[in-house]
């Protein structure tokens, strides 16, 4: 789980780039609170090989990526 709430872009993408290399997990849940960090994060992603699947809870969303 990454939670990146209360961060600006770049920061999330750079959290989510340091747990897929640390980790390389097959799934990985993202928390961020903006919708340009959700937009930025997803395309990071689907870069990487993971589909995103999000939804909004609340003034945040939760990102799924899986492999």
């Amino acid at each position: 789980m990454v939670d990146a709430r209360g961060y600006s872009c770049p920061m999330p993408v750079i959290m989510v780039q340091k747990a897929v290399k640390d980790g390389a997990p097959q799934t990985l849940e993202v928390l961020v609170d903006n919708q340009c960090s959700l937009e930025n994060v997803t395309r990071f992603a689907n870069n990487q090989g993971y589909s995103v699947t999000s939804s909004q809870e609340g003034e945040d969303f939760r990102l799924v990526l899986t492999k």
